[in-house]
């Protein structure tokens, strides 16, 4: 059961928010792309590197959030392909702060039952980075709770070529695959993980900027203009609330809908859930 006492302070603004929550409809899986970092420093008249380690802050924040909602998957837009772009000391200062995050946190993402997967082309990072995503990945690969992907080097056009060549390279071995979409999502990194139901993009950016290209197809897309650095708890359960107050067509028109609504079947062919005891016994506690 969702334990209240750790998503808002009772009477605390982010309270009314939660208050507001249907527990029975929380999206599986959310992905962030995580914007702003350089701005918020420049606004705050600080350097580009404050930006990135401010940054981190809100990432602790999202996870906790994440895992108390106990949410099934969560997935964190790091660095991508493209950013190598960037000046060397940026990247050497993103670098040394995913390491110093993965050796501090690797504990409590333990302790919370957390298990953390990296999604994008981790061989091509420098050693030391490796070192300490293979001892985080290691150290939870036994947790059963929330699943944290860490986009890192990653690409959605790069996700899509790796997971045709790894489809090539079984054929060439003699396993032959029919093609279609559930075998092509069965070689993305995400693979068994479900899609994304809510992306959320902060900086008030209107674009995917190449991130899970394939995954995002029928995702709701909520922009905040929040920097992300600024993010916290009461920008999550704002994002949800707009989620939730959406209808999820998945390509079907209204008057589908409404008949399946009619006949007791979900927008995925499965039936309604009632409200859970544990739906009802938060709202009341509330």
């Amino acid at each position: 059961m969702i334990d209240l006492q750790k998503l808002a302070e009772p009477g605390s603004p982010e309270a009314f928010l939660v208050a507001r929550l249907d527990f029975d409809r929380l999206p599986r899986h959310i992905a962030i792309i995580m914007d702003g970092n350089g701005r918020w420093a420049e606004r705050q008249q600080r350097s580009r590197a404050e930006g990135h380690r401010a940054g981190v802050k809100a990432v602790r924040e999202t996870v906790e959030i994440a895992a108390s909602l106990e949410l099934e998957v969560l997935t964190l837009f790091a660095f991508s392909v493209e950013n190598w772009k960037r000046p060397r000391f940026e990247i050497w200062t993103l670098m040394n702060l995913l390491k110093e995050y993965l050796r501090r946190e690797r504990h409590e993402l333990v302790a919370n039952d957390i298990r953390l997967r990296i999604l994008g082309r981790v061989e091509e990072l420098d050693p030391t980075v490796q070192h300490e995503i293979t001892s985080a990945l290691e150290a939870t690969e036994g947790c059963q709770g929330l699943t944290l992907n860490i986009a890192l080097n990653y690409s959605g056009r790069c996700e899509i070529v790796d997971a045709c060549r790894r489809i090539v390279a079984d054929w060439a071995r003699g396993e032959r695959v029919e093609i279609d979409e559930e075998t092509i999502g069965d070689y993305l990194y995400t693979a068994r993980q479900p899609d994304p139901d809510l992306l959320v993009r902060t900086s008030g950016e209107m674009r995917l900027s190449n991130f899970l290209l394939w995954q995002v197809a029928y995702s709701e897309i909520v922009v905040t203009p929040t920097l992300w650095p600024d993010f916290r708890r009461r920008h999550c359960f704002e994002a949800i609330l707009e989620y939730q107050g959406r209808e999820r067509r998945f390509g079907s028109s209204s008057v589908e809908q409404a008949a399946a609504a009619s006949s007791g079947v979900s927008r995925r062919g499965r039936s309604r859930p009632k409200e859970s005891p544990e739906g009802v016994a938060l709202k009341e506690s509330l």
